[in-house]
C-alpha cells in the first residue's frame, strides 16, 4: 500500500529559464495545518537534516507506535477480544457446559452489558483456551479467515480496514525519511504479525507484542512451533519499555501512543540523550469515530494526559487534527 510520493511538481522552467525544483508534496494530507502537525514535520526534519544540531543517524531513527486506538481503533473492543469471542462461539457446540459457565457464558450471551463486567483475567482465560494447543501457522490460518471474513459491526468494513490514515501517513513519512517503525502492543505478537506488513507497511520482526508460551515439537515427523495457554510476557504497561529492549535493543526517538497503557512507553522515550518526540492520540470525535478518555472503560487516558500537559507532549485531536480518519471515507 503507498499513499504518498516523494515529491511533485510539473518540472517547469523558472523565472531564471533553470528548470525549478520540483515542488515537493505534503506528506501528511489527512492532517489539518496546526499545531500537532507543524510538531511532528518540524522533529522530523531536525533530526534527519545533515549539518542541523539535532542530527540524528538513520541508526538511530526508531519510531515506536501503539496498535489499538492508535494505529486503527479499539471499539467496541479491541479486535483481538471480538477474534477470541468469535472463536468461542464456534467452539461451543463441542463445549455445552460454556453455556453455564463463566467467563464463557458472558461471550455465549452476546449481551454488551455482561461482556463490559468481563475482568483482565477472564479475557486472559478467553485468549488462552482460544489461542492454544495449536501450531503457529494454523493460528495465523485462523487469524486470516476471520480478517477476511467478519466486519466491524458500526463501519461494516473489514477490520483491518478501520485503520487511521493519518497514521498511515505518518509511518510512510517516517519510513521515507529513514526511520524504522515498529508496533509496541499489549495485543498478541502473532495476532498483529499476520496483518502488519500488509495494513501498515511493518514487517513481522517489527512487532512487538505480549506473547503466549510456545514449544517445540515433531508431528508426523514435522518439526512445529505449537501454542500453549500459559503467558509468557504481557507487552503493556510497563513491560513495553521492557519489551522494547528485549526486541529492538534501542531507546526510540518518536513514540506514539492513547492511553496510560503506552505512559511508559513514552516515559522512556523521552529520557533519551537525542531529541525526542511523544505524542497521543485523543479520541474526541464521536461522529467519525468515538469520544472517549478519562471515563473509559478501554483505552483510559489520564495519567498520560496529565503528564502530557506537563511535559509538552503533542496531544493529537482526531477532530481538530484529522480531516480524514478511515481510508474508506469520502
Amino acid at each position: 500500500m503507498v499513499l504518498l510520493g516523494a515529491c511533485g511538481g510539473s518540472g517547469t522552467e523558472s523565472v531564471t529559464g533553470m528548470p525549478a525544483a520540483p515542488e515537493k508534496k505534503d506528506p501528511l494530507p489527512s492532517w489539518n495545518e496546526g499545531l500537532a502537525k507543524q510538531a511532528i514535520v518540524d522533529f522530523v526534519m531536525r533530526v534527519t537534516l545533515p549539518g542541523s544540531p539535532d542530527f540524528a543517524s538513520e541508526s538511530e531513527r526508531v519510531a515506536v507506535f501503539d496498535n489499538d486506538g492508535t494505529l486503527w481503533s479499539e471499539q467496541p473492543l479491541y479486535f483481538q477480544g471480538l477474534f477470541a469471542f468469535d472463536q468461542i462461539r464456534k467452539m461451543a457446540a463441542d463445549h455445552p457446559e460454556w453455556q453455564e459457565e463463566h467467563p464463557y457464558s458472558v461471550v455465549l450471551s452476546n449481551d454488551p452489558t455482561q461482556v463490559a463486567t468481563l475482568t483482565e483475567s477472564d479475557f486472559f482465560q478467553i485468549i488462552g483456551i482460544t489461542h492454544s494447543g495449536m501450531t503457529v501457522p494454523d493460528f495465523r490460518q485462523r487469524v486470516s479467515e476471520w480478517l477476511a471474513s467478519a466486519r466491524h459491526p458500526r463501519f461494516d468494513v473489514p477490520y483491518s480496514e478501520v485503520v487511521y490514515l493519518p497514521m498511515l501517513e505518518l509511518l510512510e513519512f517516517l519510513r521515507a525519511e529513514g526511520f524504522r517503525t515498529f508496533i509496541v502492543s499489549g495485543g498478541g505478537i502473532e495476532f498483529m504479525r499476520v496483518f502488519s506488513q500488509e495494513v501498515y507497511g511493518i514487517p513481522a520482526d517489527q512487532v512487538v507484542g505480549t506473547t503466549t508460551e510456545t514449544v517445540f515439537e515433531l508431528r508426523d515427523g514435522e518439526p512445529v512451533i505449537v501454542r500453549q495457554p500459559e503467558l509468557h510476557f504481557l507487552n503493556d504497561k510497563g513491560g513495553k519499555p521492557v519489551g522494547i529492549n528485549r526486541f529492538i535493543g534501542k531507546q526510540p526517538l518518536l513514540a506514539f501512543g492513547n492511553s496510560d497503557g503506552d505512559l511508559q512507553m513514552l516515559q522512556y522515550t523521552a529520557g533519551g540523550d537525542d531529541p525526542t518526540f511523544m505524542g497521543l492520540v485523543h479520541h474526541d470525535d464521536a461522529e467519525r469515530e468515538w469520544a472517549y478518555d478519562r471515563e473509559s472503560h478501554m483505552g483510559r487516558l489520564d495519567k498520560a494526559w496529565d503528564e502530557a500537559e506537563q511535559r509538552g507532549w503533542t496531544v493529537v485531536s482526531m477532530q481538530r487534527d484529522w480531516n480524514r480518519i478511515h481510508p474508506f471515507e469520502e
